[in-house]
């Protein structure tokens, strides 16, 4: 069976060749996948960099917060090792210049005999320094912590994982959509594989703005929150657990276009009526964006907006470039609408002939 490109809409096939091609791409799936993971676990270190990037900016020595003793102590660690480097060299200069004032002619012998003792010392001082300086620690940014034996292989092997996942995605798509496609015929096409092409672009654009843009506001936010009241530790499983549901989810919410071009399509909202109600949507979207970016300044705030405004008005254009053929329909919202005022205008009428029935029968009582 072909695992590379769809059968035909024509083509008949019985159900055990179904199943022998749903194998198949099943297997090219796996194949992928482990193929991918290969990679990823080979490049870990580069991976975890990358996934611990947002919680080292957030842990930048001018973003340390001085109430927090692993703060405090970075922080110490930090100008302990420079007041060394520093002190390196003028240690080694006074010994020097003490060597100088022992050679001169003038100086009595026991003074002499004082700063070579001296320039000694210094020398020794200085070489420890210099020790010190080799060895004091380069990177102060404080890093996941791993609580069990197990937990550090754990880690990195799930983050492998997860990052192969997210490599393996286009090749898994591309499989399921060739073992649907040939369900739909031609008209329906048309609007399944421009979904097929959005849904992993938009869902990389998605992790890709969670990234770059969400995920570092967010976590230094949730970082200093009642920083003052906690001894902040971060564990490796809860912090890639973290990471890898927020840039899923942010995936998700750039979605937001396939979900209304499928809504258009099933007749549940058009074009006009997201157009009549946007005004409504960018003051969600608002409300939305200072909600998950709590910081006082107005540009993260704009910086998280527009990117879902400019989501909503790409699905505006899809649903009026998508719509079904035929023009304007009416939504099935409005159709639900349609009935109620038809059973509305239905009871009236009938009240109406009840009543002129009691009027007839009472006027023809009053005759008699």
């Amino acid at each position: 069976m072909p695992v590379f490109r769809p059968i035909g809409h024509e083509d008949r096939i019985s159900i055990v060749d179904h199943l022998d091609e749903l194998r198949s791409r099943l297997i090219v799936c796996v194949v992928g996948f482990v193929i991918a993971f290969a990679f990823t676990y080979w490049q870990n270190a580069e991976i975890l960099n990358i996934v611990n990037q947002p919680l080292v900016d957030a842990q930048k020595a001018g973003q340390l917060n001085p109430q927090n003793a692993v703060d405090q102590s970075a922080r110490f660690e930090k100008e302990l090792s420079q007041a060394i480097k520093e002190l390196t060299p003028a240690t080694a200069a006074t010994g020097r210049a003490l060597k100088d004032i022992a050679a001169e002619p003038g100086v009595s012998a026991e003074a002499k005999a004082q700063a070579a003792a001296a320039a000694a010392r210094l020398a020794g001082a200085t070489e420890a320094l210099a020790r010190a300086s080799r060895a004091a620690p380069t990177d102060f940014s404080r890093k996941p912590l791993t609580l069990g034996v197990a937990e550090p292989f754990v880690a990195t092997f799930t983050v492998a994982a997860y990052a192969a996942l997210l490599l393996t995605l286009p090749l898994i798509l591309w499989q399921a959509y060739a073992f649907v496609l040939p369900a739909f015929d031609r008209e329906e096409r048309r609007v399944v594989i421009p979904l097929m092409a959005l849904v992993p672009l938009l869902f990389a654009a998605g992790v890709l703005f969670g990234y770059f843009v969400a995920l570092p506001r967010a976590v230094e936010f949730l970082q200093n929150f009642n920083s003052a009241q906690f001894d902040i530790q971060i564990q490796a499983r809860d912090y890639y657990r973290f990471v890898v549901i927020f840039l899923g989810l942010m995936g998700l919410i750039f979605q937001i276009p396939v979900g209304v071009l499928v809504l258009t399509r099933t007749g549940v909202v058009d074009a006009r009526m997201l157009w009549k109600r946007q005004g409504y949507v960018i003051l969600g979207i608002a409300v939305l964006a200072a909600v998950a970016t709590p910081t006082p300044d107005p540009v993260t705030m704009l910086v998280t907006m527009v990117p879902l405004v400019l989501l909503y008005e790409l699905s505006i254009g899809l649903a009026y470039l998508f719509k079904p053929k035929g023009g304007t329909i009416k939504t099935r919202w409005e159709n639900i609408w349609d009935e109620d005022e038809d059973d509305e205008q239905e009871l009236l009428a009938r009240e109406a002939v009840a009543d002129e029935a009691r009027g007839a029968g009472t006027g023809t009582g009053t005759v008699s």
